[in-house]
């Protein structure tokens, strides 16, 4: 490892110091650097860990404290982490861990969460970072091979994945989390690191365990994933969409972990032009949008769970419509469908399919 790497990890560190601390062998030695965070890292961080657009900003209750001070982070009011299994355990501080730790000290320099502490975040100082998250680690250096003395936040880890998850609500509180409790990401057992990296540099999707929100949400819905190799698909693969875009991984109180109150809300927060209201509404739209369309990714055209007209017939299989027409009879080919039928069926005629404000418009032909 270069001085160059050291002093792009270790960003307010001096040039000097990190060449001093290179020379004696050591890149730990001597005290830990200051936060390189800014405001606007903070700005930048806030919305996204929130799943907030940037104009709320401002109404997360750290944002004000952290804009007006320069010093309050996201992470302030929090304690140091307790480890149920190891009750009697006292802090220790950050110099002691890196003793074994270097390497892991290495990489938390970088880290969002190191620099947030060292900023001044929950009250710990440098001294107390590790601690902050991993609880207090006096019985772990006296028995270091036992497993459970330490919070450890790896799925083999003897730490109850309530208390890993405890760990991180401590201070990731409300906004996006606030339904974390009961909902189908907690039932199933994940845990925050599941997700996210609590270790990786702050990129403008938060700090994950993977590249992207995509790749991480794929690690387990692989059905979904493969949904976007179809013909018509939202354009995730394409990267002008994240699963985030429509559903709160966090919790909500809605099926489906949709950030809205209904599908339809989610759906119109792009496609406005099909939310109405309408002089005449087709049923199946006001009922749910998924009723004709797999958000997903479809094989048919405009993402359809079914060919039109096959989709239509679903609820209209009264005989007696205009598709039983047939062109001049007594020719030696025999009967044939009405040429208005041939290409797109049913949206030939039926063009404003979602509803339509012409006075004329109750067969949503116009």
């Amino acid at each position: 490892m270069t001085e160059r790497d050291f002093s792009r990890m270790l960003p307010a560190m001096t040039a000097q110091a990190v060449g001093n601390a290179a020379n004696d062998g050591n890149p730990h030695a001597g005290a830990l650097p200051a936060s390189a965070l800014t405001t606007e890292d903070f700005k930048r961080m806030l919305p996204r860990t929130d799943m907030r657009s940037d104009a709320d900003a401002n109404a997360h209750p750290h944002a004000h404290a952290f804009l007006d001070s320069g010093t309050a982070t996201p992470f302030d009011g929090a304690s140091i982490a307790r480890n149920p299994l190891a009750s009697d355990a006292i802090a220790i501080g950050a110099k002691s861990c890196v003793a074994c730790h270097a390497l892991e000290n290495v990489q938390a320099s970088h880290s969002l969460h190191v620099q947030a502490f060292r900023a001044g975040a929950a009250g710990t100082g440098a001294a107390a970072a590790c601690e902050a998250c991993h609880g207090p680690g006096s019985a772990h250096a006296k028995d270091p091979t036992k497993p459970g003395l330490i919070i450890a936040f790896t799925r083999d880890a003897k730490t109850p994945i309530d208390t890993q998850t405890g760990v991180c609500l401590a201070c990731h509180k409300g906004g996006a989390r606030q339904d974390w409790i009961g909902s189908v990401h907690q039932q199933h057992q994940l845990s925050c690191t599941d997700c996210h990296n609590p270790m990786a540099r702050l990129s403008a999707e938060g700090v994950l365990a993977d590249n992207s929100i995509n790749q991480v949400c794929s690690t387990c819905h692989q059905d979904i994933r493969n949904k976007f190799n179809r013909r018509s698909h939202m354009p995730l693969p394409e990267g002008q969409m994240s699963c985030v875009d429509c559903h709160n991984p966090h919790g909500t109180l809605t099926a489906g972990l949709i950030k809205t109150d209904t599908v339809n809300q989610t759906c119109y927060a792009c496609h406005a032009e099909k939310r109405g209201p309408f002089l005449f509404e087709h049923a199946p739209v006001r009922k749910d949008c998924l009723t004709c369309h797999d958000p997903h990714g479809s094989n048919q055209q405009a993402l359809l769970t079914l060919p039109v007209p096959m989709l239509c017939q679903q609820c209209h299989t009264m005989t007696g419509h205009p598709n039983d027409l047939l062109t001049t009879a007594g020719l030696a080919a025999g009967p044939a469908p009405d040429e208005r039928l041939i290409g797109r069926a049913c949206l030939t005629c039926h063009a404003n399919i979602h509803g339509s404000n012409n006075p004329s418009g109750s067969r949503f032909h116009k």
